[in-house]
Parts: structure tokens; sequence; C-alpha cells
């Protein structure tokens, strides 16, 4: 014997029963919620746990981050810097287009910062180039590249190259927590 419902049928009927679930789940969720008291103390103890969680979490990131950091810091300073005025001029260029290239890309914020950290460690005149970053490099990579400066002491931007300058770290808010 042949079913006299069509599969068009079937579904609508399907989809129907499905929806009707989830309005009922909804309303009885929606009614526990306000009627319930446990209920809502268990909801924001829920929301507590996750916004711990998730803390906890973004602070284990930034270990890691600051990690990788040093990390990159420590490994540019053993690879060396060229020593000859044109060997400095074409590494500085180097590192400049390809830190800009990988900012474009959207790529790793440490290898763009790395790259700009190379550039400032042979420019001649490092506050000069840092105010030109400042102004030209996306932010994300601008906060990178000044924990980087932070962790290696010998680049010398301190509070006696910012007086030589006229300058002050309210002059220049990207790069305040160098100082």
């Amino acid at each position: 014997m042949a079913s006299s419902l069509r599969p068009s049928t079937i579904a609508a009927i399907t989809a129907g029963t499905v929806v009707t679930g989830l309005v009922a789940y909804a309303i009885y969720f929606d009614h526990r919620r306000r009627t319930d008291p446990n209920f809502r103390k268990e909801l924001k103890r829920e929301s507590k746990r996750q916004a711990r969680a998730a803390k906890e979490e973004a602070e284990a990131q930034g270990k890691e981050q600051k990690q990788a950091i040093r990390d990159a810091v420590a490994r540019a300073n053993e690879e060396g810097f060229p020593k000859d005025p044109e060997e400095i001029e074409a590494y500085f260029m180097q590192e400049v287009a390809q830190g800009e290239a990988l900012c474009q890309q959207g790529a790793d914020s440490i290898e763009a910062s790395l790259c700009f950290y190379r550039a400032l460690k042979v420019y001649p005149n490092p506050r000069e180039l840092i105010n030109i970053y400042d102004k030209t490099v996306p932010k994300p990579v601008l906060d990178i590249l000044a924990e980087m400066i932070a962790v290696d002491t010998s680049i010398p931007v301190g509070s006696k190259a910012s007086s030589d300058a006229g300058l002050s770290a309210d002059d220049n808010p990207g790069i305040s927590g160098i100082e």
C-alpha cells in the first residue's frame, strides 16, 4: 500500500515539529530563568566561570607573546648586524620593505615587528625612526616593537634621547611604554 503523503508534506511536518519544539524549549527556559532563583544563580556562576577562564587564557597568551618577543630579539641579536655603511643601508631598506610587506599581508605581527626592530638596530638615529614608525606602522605591530625595544636596552631611546630631541612620552604615545 502506497503512502498518500508526499515527501514535501513530510518535510514540512518535520520542520514544523522541530520549530515548535525549539519555541517550547525557549519559553520553558525563559520561564525558568525568570522564576527559579537557583537557576539564575547558576547562570551567573557559569558566566563568571567563563569570564575568569577567558581572562586566564588571555593572560597566558600575553605571557606566551612576551616570551616569543624575547626569543625573537635574542635570535636577531645572535644573527648580528652588518657593519659596513653600504651593507647597513641595504640591510635597513630590505628589513623595512619586508616589515611593510608583512604588515600588508596581515602576517604574524611579531615577525613584522622583528623586521622593523632589525632596521631600527642599524639606523643611526633610532628616536627619529621611532617617530616615523609611530606614524606609519599599524598599532599592533608598533606595540610589539615597543616591547622589543624595552627588552633590548642597547637601543638609545631612553629619557636622555628624548630630552636631547625635545620629545617626551606625551609627544609620542605609541612608544610611552619603553621609557
